[in-house]
């Protein structure tokens, strides 16, 4: 019995110093630096080094001298707060929220949350309309053109996003194009992929604007950065909708397809949104 008691004891004392060790590792004690921060990245190549350049921004992280729309977190100089970047496909990280840190999200992905920080300038971002090489000037690639630059489209996407989405058109048109032969194009189908959320829903009002010509717009949803170029390249879809020109000149380049930009939309901010953290305390040296 003796020996059974202090083999108890033992074991008392060994788990109150595990839970010390615990409760300092949570807490920062005072070697906070030592605490791992997690924070979610997009794993594509431009989101990648859009998400860190962004975290540079915010100043809890460094990268190296010339690092920019290529970077990954190899080039991370300098990292203060001991963040482990964690990569993720774009639309999955939401869903990463409560495993993680912190996680750098396109404004797409996270309607009506509200971000910890907020990409600044974002004019090389701008969500494009884009087509295979050589359909540019064809009348129903302009026919579409015209009714996503539209006013409906501009009102449409600032009374829906507030502030998340935001139109990049300077010249608005009334939805129309004079150049274009309407009467020709009246009783054909224009067919565009696009993203779920914001894209699909924005082309909706481009589609009411292209059915008083009656010309209707086959919108096609897709939940991946890959299919919608595929689509276009190889003829199935005119056109698509759903992606930036980074992200676009790095698909050319890696895929060898001929896919070009007809005119950008509009632009996600991307945002850092908390996950286990709900401020940025963590990573400003509070």
């Amino acid at each position: 019995k003796k020996f059974t008691k202090i083999i108890a004891l033992a074991l008392a004392v060994v788990l109150a110093f595990s839970l010390a060790a615990c409760s300092n590792s949570g807490n920062g004690g005072d070697n906070a630096s030592d605490k791992v921060i997690k924070i979610a990245v997009p794993n594509d190549t431009t989101n990648e080094a859009r998400a860190l350049l962004l975290l540079q921004e915010a100043g809890i992280i460094k990268l190296k001298a010339g690092a920019g729309i290529t970077a990954t977190k190899n080039d991370i100089a300098e990292n203060p707060y001991n963040v482990e970047i964690v990569e993720a496909e774009a639309a999955a990280i939401p869903q990463l929220l409560p495993d993680v840190d912190y996680a750098v999200i396109n404004s797409n992905y996270a309607i009506n949350e509200a971000s910890l920080f907020k990409e600044g300038s974002s004019s090389a971002y701008g969500n494009i309309l884009a087509v295979k090489e050589g359909n540019e000037n064809t009348d129903a690639v302009k026919a579409l053109k015209a009714a996503l630059e539209s006013k409906q489209v501009a009102d449409f996407i600032s009374e829906k996003y507030n502030g998340s989405v935001v139109s990049t058109v300077d010249n608005l048109t009334d939805g129309y194009d004079s150049s274009v032969d309407y009467a020709a194009l009246a009783g054909t189908t224009i067919s565009v992929a696009a993203s779920p959320t914001p894209h699909a829903e924005i082309l909706e009002i481009a589609k009411q604007i292209l059915a008083e010509k009656d010309i209707t717009l086959d919108i096609q949803t897709y939940n991946d950065y890959v299919v919608p170029n595929n689509v276009v390249e190889d003829g199935t879809v005119l056109a698509n909708y759903f992606q930036h020109t980074p992200y676009l000149d790095d698909f050319n380049a890696e895929q060898g397809t001929h896919i070009v930009s007809v005119a950008s939309i509009h632009v996600e901010p991307m945002g850092l949104y908390g996950g286990r953290q709900t401020s940025l305390d963590a990573v400003s040296g509070k």
